[in-house]
């Protein structure tokens, strides 16, 4: 059995949302009649539409844990915010142990990040970006580091209001 299955799975739900699995871990306890297996599974769920979320499901059976991520997952959709189709500015953000550096890019340069940021940001909708996964190489913490990047984000609309500006177009 692999520990770590990278995009396992990736379907079309009836909500409209892209499901993708990016790992599951496989805990034992040791009992008095052998021993207790027990699953995590990483979770990404995105409409590639600017929505994306993710949840850490735990259960006894890995199909269980994959069902449960991906109701803890579409409990907690965030909007990514986009300039065409990429990020509206750079960004970096940390999550305990990772770090993560998310850049825009010109059109046609492509989703170029590796792992679990990877499936975050396809599924969130970007198509453009440069991003690096700096220090920590634990699924769960690039992703919670990546969808603390996200939250980051602002377009300039938000920021014109927030400093009170009256834009003139």
């Amino acid at each position: 059995m692999a520990r770590k299955n990278n995009q396992e799975s990736s379907s079309d739900n009836s909500s409209g949302l892209d499901e993708r699995v990016i790992s599951v871990n496989r805990c034992s306890k040791v009992v008095k009649g052998g021993r207790n297996f027990s699953f995590s599974a990483l979770v990404v769920v995105g409409d590639r539409n600017g929505h994306v979320g993710m949840g850490l499901g735990k259960a006894n059976e890995v199909s269980d844990a994959i069902r449960k991520g991906g109701d803890i997952a579409k409990k907690n959709l965030i909007t990514l915010p986009m300039h065409g189709s990429t990020i509206t500015h750079s960004v970096e953000a940390k999550f305990r142990a990772g770090k993560v550096m998310i850049k825009p890019a010109s059109k046609g340069t492509g989703l170029i990040a590796g792992g679990g940021m990877r499936a975050v940001l396809e599924l969130g909708g970007v198509k453009d970006v440069l991003a690096k996964s700096l220090g920590s190489a634990n699924p769960v913490t690039v992703v919670k580091a990546t969808m603390e990047a996200i939250m980051m984000l602002r377009t300039k609309d938000e920021i014109y209001a927030r400093r009170n500006i009256v834009r003139n177009n």
